[in-house]
This record gives C-alpha cells, structure tokens and sequence, in this order.
C-alpha cells in the first residue's frame, strides 16, 4: 500500500523550477492568508486548484499523459480550465502580494510592476483579444498531430506546452472572471459572459473530428509505449470525448459565473452608464444650444 502511494507521488520528470514556483506561492499565500481576512471556501478553491496543478505535473499521473492519448487530454483539461479556474474564482492576487515582506512590496514588486517590461508583457498576455486567440490556440496547436509528435519525443518541448496550457488558462480566466467593472477591469461585462461560448465552439470542432476519426492520428503514442492494451480507436475516441465534454462544460460554468459577477455589478450599480445625447436645437438667430 505506501510502495503504490509513493509510486505515483514520486514524480516522473522533476522539476527544480516547478517545485521552485510552486513552493514560493504557497508559502506566499499561507502568509497572506494570515495577514488577511480570507473566507475558508476561498482558501478550499485555492488549494484544490493548486493540488491539481502539482498531481499534473509533479506525480506519476505525468506518466501515463506521456504514454496515453485519453490520459495526455485529461492532464490538459485539468492545467488548461478546471485548476486556473478554481484558482483565479479564489482571487489570490491580494493575498500573494500580502504574503511577501514589506521591503519585497516596496523596493521590488512596486518597481517591477511600473517597468516598462512589465507593462509591455501583462499588457500584451492580458490584452482580451490575444488572452482569447492564444487561450484556443494553444489547444488546437498542441492537437495537430505533426506538433503533439515533437513534444513528446523532446522533453524542453513537452514542458514549454504545460507551460503555455497553464499560463493562458490562467491569463484568459483572470479576465472573464475578473470581479471588477470595466474599467479598471481590461474586458467588458458582456464579452466576459459570451466569451466561454465563443472559446469553446473550435474546442468542441476539434473534439469531435477526433471522436469520429477512424484513423490513429497519434502513432506517438505508440513509440513511446501505451500505458494500457486497449484498442488505438478507443483510447483517441476518449481523449477526443474529453476534449469535446468536460472541457465545454467546465467553460459552461464559467460563463455562469461570468453571468453572476456581471448581475452582481449590476445590482450594486457599478456598471457605466451611457449618457444620452442632448438634442441639437437652432434658435432663430442661428445661435446652437442643448436641449
């Protein structure tokens, strides 16, 4: 029982530059979490999204997404929607920036966050328009077979596209999801709720040519060595069906909690309003006033 139990904690490609990254925030957050007032659902969300990320990436389950095509979907779906979802719904950029010292915040933090670098990055990763094409593109780039072959025969490959997977998911969720009206908040109340409908369509195209493909599109697996003896056909009809599903719903969610956070705004009238035009009125001398 405790040889299977580390078996599959043990991870099978470590990393020092994940664990790194990843010890840091939760030492962060722990830190904020005392300094702030932060709910236990908050703190619940966090840590599960957080759990995820780690068990994707730093456990045995990182074996099988090498070595089977239904297991590789799952891993992505879990780093791509459901853990940046559940950690951006946790709003932990405040209690982060609370963890770190006082002389961190002030000679550090508030200096890189005003360089132009920084601008130039958040501004062009949080732009809505490339948050939205490169959270769908990377997923259909990562399942065109010719590209999903290269990462898995390169390990510096197959880490960059974790990397993209993760990281759009959470530049693309902190926008639909943010909390705040618009502006300050970079997309508008509307696009946050229709943009889970538009993101997913590609997702459910690309999910179903692969369901209904009567053809391996990924002999990779093959090379590699496949993790269970199941039929070819039925391992990509499951990993097209996961794409295809439990990724459509999970955005499905999140545009009900975009819908949510958008009546909330409403009711507490922080949307702006528009002001009507007065109407252009010509007085008999020829002088312009409003009416």
């Amino acid at each position: 029982m405790i040889a299977t139990l580390l078996k599959w904690l043990v991870p099978w490609e470590f990393s020092w530059v994940f664990l790194a990254i990843f010890l840091g925030t939760c030492v962060l957050y722990v830190r904020g979490s005392r300094r702030l007032s932060v709910s236990f659902s908050r703190q619940l969300v966090f840590w599960v999204g957080m759990a995820i990320i780690y068990l994707s990436l730093q456990t045995y389950l990182d074996y099988y997404a090498e070595h089977e095509f239904f297991m590789h979907r799952i891993q992505q779906v879990l780093l791509h929607h459901l853990a940046p979802l559940l950690i951006v719904t946790a709003y932990p950029a405040s209690v982060l920036r609370a963890g770190l010292p006082l002389a961190w915040r002030l000679r550090v933090l508030r200096p890189l966050q005003r360089s132009w670098p920084w601008r130039v990055v958040m501004g062009v990763l949080l732009n809505p328009a490339v948050a939205t094409v490169l959270f769908i593109g990377f997923i259909l780039i990562w399942l065109i077979p010719s590209m999903q072959t290269t990462a898995m025969l390169d390990w510096r490959v197959y880490r960059f596209m974790n990397w993209t997977m993760l990281i759009s998911g959470f530049a693309y969720w902190s926008l639909v999801l943010d909390h705040r009206p618009h502006p300050p908040g970079r997309m508008i109340a509307g696009l946050r709720v229709l943009s889970p409908a538009v993101t997913m369509t590609p997702q459910i195209l690309a999910g179903a040519i692969v369901t209904f493909s009567k053809t391996d599109l990924y002999p990779i697996f093959e090379i590699c060595g496949r993790a269970f003896t199941f039929n070819v056909l039925t391992g990509q009809l499951i990993g097209g069906v996961i794409t295809w599903v439990p990724a459509a719903l999970i955005e499905s969610i999140g545009g009900l909690m975009a819908l949510r956070q958008w009546l909330r705004l409403s009711r507490n009238g922080r949307l702006p309003r528009r002001v009507p035009r007065q109407p252009i009125v010509r007085s008999a001398t020829g002088a312009v006033s409003n009416k």
